[in-house]
């Protein structure tokens, strides 16, 4: 009996140590495969990877609390003290389980070949273009982060755009990845911004929206939305610069600028009254009513509705009818359409920029945001 009880503790202490050391050793190799993913994981997931590290390697939260301004830092330190006790042992097999879960999502998600007669432009990193049947497909491709758009998913559409508008497509349609349109802002787009740079922020900010609205303002040929699931804000306001609206019964529209102490944006505080009128424009764009794909179509947003069930093929198989009319007739019939009011529509698109810069700004504007997180951070 006294031999047994020595060896036991031997053979524990033994496993023991052989299990941390492979512990170890797929934890810095997973450190070293985040360091290869090609897709931005997106902030959640980030905030989820940096407490499991910090948990890893130092133990529970032993940081004080920052400041409810620092969003960064507040938003880092929430996740990390979140963990309370967790081992750093189990920190580690955490980590490296999810680690593990974006490689695999990552390969899953490669693309396949294109159809030969499918072209696709491999140079976008937050949306994917195509072209088939003389249609360009640019497809917000953020699907994690619902499609919200940072700057760089910004600089890309107009860059899309730019390219769309030269090539020899017939006519271009903007839609999303997965269950969203778009989410549209990325709001931690305004959390990683130093006191000392909000002014720069606020004025670059309104110089790549203006920018980006002033593209679908002059985009030449016809320009066909098709909204696969829910809208909200920039990707809202800028349906109106559309000439088709196609939504599956599944999308909404919301547009919670007052919410966030903000001001509308697109073009829309022009084009929603000329669209729907007055009173109901107030309900949207001032009181953030959200509203259904069906009150869309009725309001005069959307063009038509379809179930989503059949909304892919019955809405590409109409796009592939409308791409084959001849290709100049269109543009032409476009510009003469939009030509009467393209000076108007860049004068709002100046003054919706320059007043969101001063919102942006504004106490109210960093109060609303900085509520938004919490709330969001308590669910």
């Amino acid at each position: 009996r006294r031999a047994q009880a020595v060896c036991i503790p031997a053979i524990h202490l033994h496993m023991t140590a052989a299990t941390t050391q492979v512990s170890q050793k797929d934890f810095e190799k997973a450190q070293e495969q985040l360091k290869l993913l090609r897709k931005d994981p997106g902030n959640e997931t980030k905030l989820k990877l940096y407490a499991l590290f910090k948990q890893a390697t130092e133990g529970p939260c032993n940081s004080p609390k920052p400041g409810m301004l620092d969003f960064v830092k507040k938003a880092k330190w929430d996740a990390w003290n979140s963990l309370g006790n967790l081992s750093q042992d189990n920190a580690r097999q955490k980590y490296t389980e999810l680690v593990s879960s974006l490689v695999s999502a990552e390969s899953a998600g490669q693309k396949k070949d294109p159809s030969p007669e499918e072209s696709r432009y491999d140079d976008y990193e937050t949306i994917l273009v195509s072209t088939k049947n003389n249609i360009t497909k640019i497809m917000f491709n953020r699907p994690d982060r619902k499609n919200a758009f940072n700057h760089k998913m910004y600089r890309e559409i107009i860059k899309a755009l730019e390219e769309a508008g030269k090539d020899d497509s017939t006519i271009a349609v903007i839609t999303g990845n997965g269950d969203y349109y778009s989410s549209g802002n990325d709001l931690n787009n305004f959390t990683n911004i130093q006191p000392g740079e909000m002014e720069k922020m606020a004025k670059d900010g309104a110089v790549l929206l203006k920018e980006f609205v002033g593209h679908f303002i002059d985009f030449p040929k016809p320009l066909i939305a098709v909204v696969n699931g829910p809208a909200i804000g920039i990707s809202v306001t800028v349906l109106g610069l559309c000439d088709i609206v196609y939504a599956s019964d599944r999308a909404t529209f919301h547009s919670p600028f007052s919410q966030l102490g903000q001001s509308p944006e697109g073009c829309s505080s022009y084009l929603f009254p000329k669209i729907m009128g007055l009173p109901k424009a107030n309900e949207i764009l001032l009181f953030n009513k959200k509203l259904t794909a069906a009150e869309a179509c009725a309001q005069g947003l959307v063009t038509e509705v379809f179930p989503d069930r059949t909304f892919q093929k019955e809405v590409w198989a109409r796009l592939e009818a409308y791409a084959s009319l001849p290709k100049n007739s269109l543009a032409v019939s476009k510009q003469l359409l939009r030509n009467m009011e393209k000076e108007k529509l860049h004068a709002v698109n100046s003054k919706e920029c320059e007043v969101l810069k001063e919102r942006w700004l504004s106490d109210e504007c960093v109060n609303a945001i900085m509520s938004f997180f919490q709330k969001k951070s308590k669910l």
